[in-house]
Order: structure tokens, then C-alpha cells, then sequence
């Protein structure tokens, strides 16, 4: 497992966005909320994530201090459960459907007009 490969695994989730935050900390978030963070300064690179008291004890977050300290499939499980949870909560913008709806309104409207 790699800062890269994790990079790709967060990247991958719906609505997923990545920021360079407090220096080198590279900050997932989905609908302005972080649900993953990269310590990129810290040798080697820790990754945090949000998790439930049941996985973790009475803990929010957890940081790995190393990235090979657990399995990739744990770790990727560990991480979308983390987005999981954040992305319930998040305000994700949806999509406006209005517009092009209107749009094919007036397309069907121009083609089925009679010419005179």
C-alpha cells in the first residue's frame, strides 16, 4: 500500500475531492467534510480516518502511524466506512434537474411547432 494507491482508493468515491490542508496534511472529503487525511510530513506518511465506536473503542478517529501496520483490505474497509459515515451526514449538492428538463421542453416544443 501506497500514498499513491490510497490516493486513487479515496479519488474513487462518489463526490470525493482532494485539498492540501495545514502543509502537508492531503485532506478526502466528500461534500466539504473529511472523511481521510494523509500526514504527508511525517515519515512515514500516517493516514487518519473517521470510524465507529464498535471498530475503535471510544475513538472518532484513528491514525495509522505506518501504512503497512494493517492489510490493504482492511484499510480500503476501514476507509469507506469512514466515507460512508461522513458522506450521510455531508451536504452533497445534487444535481439540478430543472434545467434540462426545460431544455428538452423546448426542444419538443421547436420541432413539434407547425411552420406556416
Amino acid at each position: 500500500m501506497s500514498v499513491e494507491s490510497i490516493r486513487r482508493f479515496c479519488l474513487s468515491f462518489p463526490h470525493a475531492t482532494e485539498n492540501l490542508q495545514w502543509g502537508d496534511d492531503l485532506c478526502f472529503k466528500v461534500g466539504g467534510k473529511i472523511f481521510a487525511l494523509l500526514s504527508l510530513s511525517s515519515v512515514p506518511p500516517r493516514l487518519m480516518f473517521k470510524c465507529t465506536p464498535e471498530e475503535f473503542a471510544e475513538y472518532k478517529w484513528v491514525s495509522l502511524e505506518r501504512l503497512d501496520v494493517l492489510p490493504w483490505t482492511e484499510v480500503k474497509d476501514l476507509i469507506e466506512q469512514s466515507y460512508q459515515m461522513v458522506s450521510a451526514k455531508a451536504r452533497i449538492a445534487k444535481p439540478n434537474l430543472a434545467k434540462p428538463l426545460a431544455t428538452a421542453r423546448r426542444k419538443a416544443k421547436a420541432c413539434c411547432t407547425k411552420t406556416r
